[in-house]
């Protein structure tokens, strides 16, 4: 049976702000995941002296820069 939204506010309300929720954490993580995924490409990119500025070889700089955005 369906509920009127307008015989029942707080579920209604509750239904929204659980959906707000739930989009507010998706976006979050879609946002995380491009930022690694910007700073690998951006990592990948540096020349072999900026490389030993920051301490990184070219070999580990490959390794993480070429990892999927989605693992750490």
């Amino acid at each position: 049976m369906c509920h009127d939204a307008a015989l029942y506010p707080e579920q209604s309300i509750n239904h929204h702000s659980r959906i707000g929720a739930i989009l507010t954490g998706v976006f979050a993580c879609l946002r995380n995941y491009y930022a690694v995924y910007c700073q690998r490409r951006d990592l990948l990119a540096l020349d072999d002296a900026m490389l030993k500025d920051i301490g990184i070889s070219r070999v580990d700089a490959l390794q993480e820069g070429n990892k999927p955005f989605w693992r750490t």
